[in-house]
């Protein structure tokens, strides 16, 4: 299925609170922990990220149009020449046809100045790791959050990269 991928506003802010909520439930089932920070983040919080960072969001395409779905999600923002990306979501009826790969690529498009491109998930996130590294993430670090949950940080050299 085609998706188009934009930029999201504040007013689609409750849409990918909902879907984070719904994508992360999994991630929260593999870790026996719901009180993961994406299922329990406010909508004050979201909403202050859009001022700071890029988000986007995922749209079947032959929805376009005020009141499609968000049926995916990115959001990044650049530091000292690190392109940080974080919560990378998607319907869990969307998943394994190409979307996650469309949004990783459409959010780092949208820094074409990084030095690195750096993400991080949970160690048991297997899905999530091989998706990272078919597309050239390598994993950094590991990092015991608790005796249930390590994260596992991923990063990529970016186009700003210093040859």
């Amino acid at each position: 299925m085609p998706y188009d991928i934009l930029p999201a506003v504040p007013a689609d802010a409750p849409a990918i609170l909902a879907l984070q909520r719904l994508a992360y439930q999994a991630e929260a089932l593999r870790y026996n922990d719901w009180s993961l920070p994406p299922l329990t983040q406010p909508l004050e919080a979201l909403l202050a990220e859009f001022k700071r960072l890029v988000v986007l969001k995922a749209i079947p395409a032959d929805e376009a149009g005020p009141g499609a779905p968000i049926v995916g999600s990115v959001r990044a923002g650049v530091s000292h020449g690190v392109c940080q990306i974080g919560r990378l979501i998607v319907h869990p009826e969307h998943q394994r046809q190409g979307l996650g790969t469309a949004l990783l690529a459409a959010i780092e498009a949208r820094f074409p100045k990084a030095e690195k491109y750096a993400l991080f998930t949970g160690a048991r996130s297997e899905g999530n790791i091989k998706l990272y590294e078919r597309h050239g993430y390598r994993v950094e670090r590991r990092q015991e959050i608790s005796p249930d949950l390590t994260l596992v940080f991923l990063d990529k050299p970016g186009p700003g990269a210093a040859a």
